[in-house]
């Protein structure tokens, strides 16, 4: 007798369904529960997997948010030692081409790094010491400087007086305000002693730190780039790495030169205007120029308070040094740091601005200080890894 026809087994069955949806689910258009000829089971297949991505992507942005928070608790937790740490990196990053440059005249690491060491040292006492006791001074003479101010001003403010001693009666029904004293400002000796010891320490664990990343610090990328799997991935990490190092250390001593002559040439211009101490109020101007934007405001407000301080007559020509002040910073910030530094390092305003909130609120004034340089640091090593470019682009002017 011959054999009838071979019955496909259930195997067989569910392979052919499975190869029937794959391919009608290749000829689907993007929404695949759009078309109306989809079999019910295959169906609420596609629709349970849709679901389950669904459930996944948030499981994912979920996961992604807690790791954030994780990172901004870590980070504002350990800020006491990551300030030194990163502070200590950037300066050993600018110094490092010098301690190069002196391995091309056979001199070693360590004799260079111990120079400059001791001339940044050195460096730091003299500035110090010029500036302490005429901050100690204008700190400890401000009150009677604005005791002497108030009466050259009343005449000026006179009428805003009488106004709103007119609001305050047609609001209460009575004249009479009441202001409460203001709380002495005073810091003791004892308040000075205590706090030495702190910034001493963190003095010294900077110029520590900084001393050894000179010194050991391109045998510690070079074990670190000895990790990786492949000679291929060697060789981009040392381009990527030498790229970053020569990039950030030029941002950083272009940084500086410029900062350091807005500085100096805000402490000649007050000088010709004869405000007191004006190298301490060029070093202000020097420091806080590190803050774009924030950095340049302050300097001019706190110019404005010192120079209608200091003035002997209560007229607009006080405001001179503080308008010129903001000319000079305009000049600076549009024309010279641009031309000087490149459009690779241009930063979007929005995302400076935004850095700054970040890392002045988990750091304070160091983190303000420090964020336009860790911004610019993020954005030269997104550049050159792969998946990161979104951000490089975001943050670029």
């Amino acid at each position: 007798m011959s054999a009838g026809p071979e019955q496909p087994s259930p195997h067989a069955d569910e392979a052919i369904r499975e190869m029937t949806a794959a391919a009608m689910l290749a000829r689907m258009p993007a929404d695949p529960l759009a078309g109306g000829d989809l079999p019910r089971p295959l169906a609420r297949r596609l629709h349970s997997a849709r679901g389950t991505r669904r459930h996944l992507r948030a499981i994912r942005l979920l996961l992604n948010a807690m790791l954030l928070l994780a990172l901004l608790y870590t980070v504002t937790l350990t800020r006491a030692l990551l300030i030194p740490l990163v502070l200590a990196a950037f300066i050993g990053l600018a110094l490092n081409p010098i301690v190069a440059a002196g391995m091309r005249v056979h001199l070693p690491r360590w004799l260079t790094a111990l120079v400059l060491m001791i001339g940044l040292v050195v460096g730091i006492g003299a500035g110090v010491s010029q500036l302490a006791q005429p901050a100690l001074g204008w700190f400890h003479g401000a009150p009677s400087a604005i005791r002497s101010f108030v009466p050259k001003v009343r005449s000026l403010t006179k009428p805003l007086e009488a106004a709103n001693r007119a609001t305050q009666t047609l609001v209460s029904g009575t004249s009479r305000t009441v202001a409460a004293p203001p709380a002495p400002l005073s810091i003791s000796a004892w308040d000075v002693v205590s706090t030495a010891p702190k910034v001493l320490a963190a003095v010294l664990s900077v110029m520590l730190l900084v001393f050894f990343f000179l010194i050991y610090g391109d045998s510690m990328l070079r074990r670190l780039v000895e990790l990786t799997p492949s000679f291929a991935y060697k060789r981009h990490a040392v381009s990527i790495v030498r790229s970053f190092q020569s990039e950030v250390s030029r941002y950083l001593l272009t940084a500086l030169s410029i900062n350091t002559s807005l500085g100096a040439i805000t402490a000649c211009m007050l000088w010709l205007y004869g405000v007191p101490d004006a190298l301490l109020w060029g070093a202000v101007a020097m420091f806080a120029n590190f803050i774009p934007y924030v950095g340049a405001i302050f300097t001019t407000v706190v110019l404005a308070i010192v120079s209608m301080l200091y003035a002997k007559t209560a007229e607009l020509d006080v405001f001179l040094p503080a308008l010129t002040f903001a000319a000079i910073t305009i000049v600076e910030g549009n024309l010279i740091t641009p031309l000087i530094q490149g459009r690779s390092m241009r930063l979007s305003p929005i995302a400076i601005l935004l850095w700054l909130l970040v890392w002045g609120w988990l750091w304070g004034i160091p983190g303000a200080l420090l964020a336009v340089p860790m911004l610019t640091c993020a954005k030269l090593i997104c550049e050159r890894v792969r998946g990161w470019e979104w951000f490089a682009l975001i943050v670029s002017r």
